[in-house]
């Protein structure tokens, strides 16, 4: 039996729906309050949430902030529940991470049809995917089925590389993350003097060259090269972007199958994936600002394109022009062609470090 929060202080609301969702199959629990309904979540786990956004003591934004912040509770799913539509409020909860919206008043099948379909992905997500190249194959077939992510490539193939081949070198371009269906790889640094110091030693299942391409520069920091004979499955760096940023829940079992194993990789990705596309903009415009070394905190200019703007933020362009008008009508940036001035450094600052701003 799934389990279910709902967070709702209005009550013949909140026992209606229950008793609706009890009905449906659902083991629910009730909270009259977003401090209460934080606590329940904690204990109780739930496999989705329900929650109204407009509450007393603790609102809905602020609950699914403080459990996105724990790992226990970041990838459950989370609905929302609100009396209007506003396109500022569905903005500012899709930024937290909120996955889907209902209007109240809503229809009793709308709601069993909201959450069968997140709880029908949230399992897809939870599927073990083996690691080897059908493993792979298996998990870009059921993310496919997802809106955001229906433009993954679909040639995957597996090439051969010989002992002593190298896969990248240190200082080129990262273009491709790479996957070991078998075979060994080392991964070295070689100093000033020529001598190699090795910094990791790779086999079938594990993945290779991902960090690159999360940096700004986009360089491999080491080489990689074939120990044993090896078949390695290259898979684009657009492909690999859109599986970290798209959605949390497909980025979680990502970075579950990148990390072996590794937690402090784990955590940096994680941190990077659960960024919302306003709080990377601002984190990209204050480093950009940073490097201009000047002690103005206003009326800053920077010069940047759009494109140039999108592959540091590793989101679409649409999306990065969308979030740049945002912060602009917040009176945040003023953009002039290739020119962007920031009004107020120390307010981005602030929302690179926090979702709930």
């Amino acid at each position: 039996m799934k389990k279910l929060l709902l967070i709702e202080d209005n009550l013949d609301v909140r026992e209606t729906t229950a008793d609706i969702l009890t009905l449906a199959g659902y083991d629910v629990q009730t909270a009259e309050n977003g401090k209460i309904g934080v606590e329940k979540a904690k204990q109780f786990l739930p496999n989705i949430i329900i929650c109204d956004i407009m509450m007393p003591v603790l609102d809905g934004y602020g609950v699914l902030h403080i459990l996105g912040k724990h790992t226990e509770t970041a990838h459950i799913p989370f609905i929302f529940l609100t009396a209007k539509a506003d396109k500022t409020d569905l903005r500012k909860g899709m930024n937290l991470g909120a996955d889907d919206y209902l209007t109240k008043p809503f229809e009793e099948n709308d709601l069993l049809d909201a959450i069968e379909i997140r709880l029908k992905k949230n399992d897809i997500l939870k599927k073990e995917y083996s690691k080897n190249i059908s493993g792979i194959n298996a998990f870009f077939d059921e993310v496919s089925q997802f809106t955001e992510f229906k433009d993954l490539s679909k040639d995957r193939s597996v090439q051969s590389f010989s002992k002593k081949m190298d896969i990248f070198q240190e200082g080129f371009r990262a273009n491709q993350l790479y996957f070991i269906e078998s075979g060994k790889v080392k991964t070295y640094k070689t100093s000033e003097t020529g001598k190699d110091f090795i910094t990791g030693m790779y086999g079938s299942g594990d993945f290779i060259g991902y960090m690159p391409l999360l940096g700004e520069d986009n360089l491999y920091t080491e080489n990689a090269t074939v120990l044993e004979d090896a078949k390695i499955c290259s898979i684009p760096k657009d492909d690999f972007t859109t599986l970290i940023y798209g959605n949390k829940q497909v980025s979680k079992t990502f970075i579950n199958m990148l990390s072996n194993n590794l937690l402090e990789k784990e955590t940096q990705l994680v941190e990077i994936a659960y960024a919302s596309v306003r709080q990377r903009v601002a984190k990209v415009l204050v480093d950009l600002y940073t490097k201009e070394k000047t002690p103005d905190r206003k009326n800053v200019e920077l010069y940047i394109t759009r494109d140039d703007l999108a592959g540091l933020v590793g989101a679409a362009k649409e999306t990065v022009i969308r979030t740049l008008s945002g912060l602009k009508g917040d009176n945040l940036i003023e953009i002039e062609s290739k020119r962007i001035i920031l009004n107020d450094v120390d307010m981005l600052e602030r929302i690179s470090q926090s979702s709930y701003l």
